[in-house]
């Protein structure tokens, strides 16, 4: 691998971030302290949300918000089938089932009217994910949700920062919303994750969730507590706490995400115009830069584009093999759940409806090195290796008369 490698997505590591860790290992608490009820109020605070509670990971969140509003056997999800297994595998594991939408063709969000078109008697909730970064049209979804009596969900975890008519996404719209803090995300806590909810008894039912079904509070105890050490274990409940050292961590990560998003903004503009450049704009570019929505800023965790590779006589495979010799790495986000043995397992004949968004969007897509520490020539340096990429002679193994 190249020594100056750019990966598609990397943490930033600040000395401050390094010092609040440091501090946070010297104090007397490593877990259940007092900076995890800081963090929660500092992502409160920024997201200007009703009630956050933090946890281990991304798919911990997902699991603690569907167990929280008591999704179970009986209940069914939709939700979009480009994204990661976590969002429809924590389905079920509280017992519910997944039916999977199709997306918009050009950003790989939900389609509005696939989903109103799958729902059921069955259907208790309908799960967003916010692709790469740009909202999904909550307000549409949440109108929907409350016509049908529906619950609505977030899956932000690619979203941090993003905003929908003027609001952050996870702000509490949503009946509930869940972040992740894996390192290639907007902020890091190592491993993490959040749940934003709206309704009080809702953020109680998660903590007590994310602590082993524990209950402490005497009031809520079946009979009277005996002394200070009394607790019940009332309900099911999991390891997912988040200890107080990577809270330290994602305390002084928050301070810089205003900063960080406005970077990833900028890199996404120099992203479009050197794209513009070398390929042209508009639907019938060989690359085409992530789509846009009115009244929608993306948080862009990804920049995703289009390639008509048909037309460029190469494979996705091959083209990603010539970059990262180039110095330059790539992902696709993400094969359809439908495609997946798992997700085809559970949902049976669902999984073979034809989603034509879905198919679409899953076979140009490729996403392209995008975090804060990427400097404008890096910028310039993927898109002139992307055109050499695409302008190498076609492989002799291709069947394809156009590119002979």
């Amino acid at each position: 691998m190249p020594a100056d490698f750019l990966p598609y997505g990397r943490q930033s590591i600040s000395d401050e971030d390094v010092a609040a860790v440091v501090e946070a290992l010297r104090a007397p608490e490593l877990t259940a302290g007092p900076r995890v009820a800081r963090f929660e109020q500092a992502l409160a605070s920024y997201l200007d949300a009703p009630h956050v509670s933090v946890c281990s990971n991304g798919t911990a969140a997902l699991h603690l918000a569907y167990a929280a509003l008591e999704l179970g056997p009986g209940d069914e999800i939709i939700t979009t089938p480009i994204t990661f297994s976590a969002t429809a595998s924590a389905a079920y594991q509280v017992g519910a089932t997944v039916r999977f939408a199709d997306v918009e063709p050009d950003t790989g969000n939900l389609d509005l009217a696939s989903v109103a078109a799958l729902i059921g008697p069955a259907t208790r909730a309908i799960v967003a994910v916010h692709l790469a970064g740009l909202p999904v049209d909550l307000a549409a979804l949440r109108a929907l949700a409350d016509a049908r009596g529906l619950l609505l969900i977030e899956d932000a975890c690619h979203a941090l920062g993003a905003r929908e008519h003027g609001r952050l996404v996870a702000s509490g719209v949503a009946d509930a919303a869940v972040l992740s803090f894996h390192p290639v995300k907007h902020l890091t806590t190592m491993e993490g994750g959040a749940v934003i909810v709206r309704n009080p008894d809702i953020k109680r039912h998660v903590d007590r969730l994310r602590h082993h079904g524990i209950e402490r509070d005497a009031t809520r105890l079946s009979r009277p507590s005996p002394g200070p050490w009394y607790h019940e274990v009332v309900e099911q409940g999991f390891n997912y706490r988040l200890p107080d050292v990577a809270c330290a961590l994602g305390i002084s990560q928050l301070g810089r995400l205003p900063a960080a998003l406005d970077r990833r903004r900028a890199i996404a503009a120099v992203y479009d115009a050197e794209l513009a450049r070398r390929f042209g704009s508009g639907p019938a570019a060989l690359v085409r830069r992530p789509a846009r929505r009115v009244e929608r800023v993306s948080a862009y965790h990804l920049y995703a584009v289009a390639i008509d590779f048909d037309r460029a006589c190469v494979s996705r495979a091959v083209l990603m093999d010539r970059l990262r010799a180039r110095g330059i790495g790539t992902q696709v986000h993400y094969i359809p759940l439908t495609q997946q043995p798992f997700h085809r397992a559970k949902v049976g004949a669902h999984a073979d409806v034809v989603r034509p968004g879905a198919d679409a969007y899953y076979a140009a897509t490729l996403s392209l090195p995008m975090y804060p520490e990427l400097g404008d020539d890096d910028v310039r340096r993927v898109a002139d290796e992307l055109d050499r990429a695409l302008s190498e002679p076609a492989p002799s193994s291709s069947s394809s008369a156009a590119c002979k």
